[in-house]
């Protein structure tokens, strides 16, 4: 009889763990953007793995094209440039849009991984926080460029950087509507409104970007957030700092 009661409470364990995680199934099932093998869409808030899929559209530069035509963004895809480990083939540069951030300089171009990322980061991480601190929209993101051929931290040996394959940006300060200007280097420290905006988008970026390093991470970075999408993100391997 004690070991009939033991079976029957190990298959209520089983039946109600199998029931709960159907409901949680059905539940991720509303929210495509949390199961790891629906296809990435760009119109959907972040989930727990946007940033895997969009570091996966490294080397898919057609996909991502059409994700970006998808999602209402235009562009222009650039052709092939650079060199042996300085070689880029999906290179994008973003046409001025109503009602988008403008890119300053605009002449950039960025990965098309990287753009489709910074869209994301732009609708539902910069654009909601500049609403909700400052009562108005970012009217543009000004950055120090994407492409470089070059070595990390500007060495003459080691790996190469994310930047050599125009793969990262870095992004050094946010303009409002208004023409107030808000910069890493100049709001970075303290308790204040601009210091909490800035630490807000850089966490969100964290979850977009394989690799998000701002001045917490060193001085090379006291004056810029770095953005990057390197191909170890579609395995989870990320770096926020």
């Amino acid at each position: 009889m004690r070991r009939l009661h033991l079976t029957l409470r190990r298959l209520l364990l089983v039946g109600g763990l199998l029931f709960l995680l159907f409901l949680a199934y059905a539940w991720l099932r509303q929210r495509p953007q949390d199961l790891p093998w629906t296809p990435l869409d760009l119109s959907q808030p972040v989930g727990m793995f946007t940033g895997r899929k969009l570091a996966a559209l490294t080397g898919d530069a057609s996909g991502c094209r059409a994700l970006l035509d998808q999602a209402g963004v235009d562009h222009v895809a650039m052709k092939p440039g650079g060199a042996g480990r300085c070689a880029y083939a999906d290179a994008i540069r973003l046409r001025p849009e109503r009602d988008a951030v403008a890119l300053a300089p605009a002449s950039v171009a960025p990965s098309c991984p990287v753009v489709a990322a910074l869209k994301l980061w732009e609708w539902q991480v910069v654009q909601p926080a500049a609403q909700r601190l400052y009562g108005q929209p970012v009217r543009s993101i000004r950055h120090f460029g994407s492409y470089s051929c070059r070595r990390m931290y500007g060495r003459s040996a080691g790996d190469f950087s994310e930047h050599a394959t125009a793969d990262a940006i870095d992004v050094a300060a946010f303009v409002l509507k208004d023409g107030r200007q808000i910069s890493v280097v100049g709001d970075w420290k303290g308790e204040g409104k601009d210091a909490a905006f800035l630490r807000e988008v850089r966490d969100g970026a964290c979850d977009l970007f394989s690799t998000v390093l701002s001045p917490d991470y060193n001085a090379a970075h006291r004056d810029h957030l770095h953005l990057d999408q390197a191909e170890r993100g579609a395995t989870g391997w990320r770096a926020c700092r």
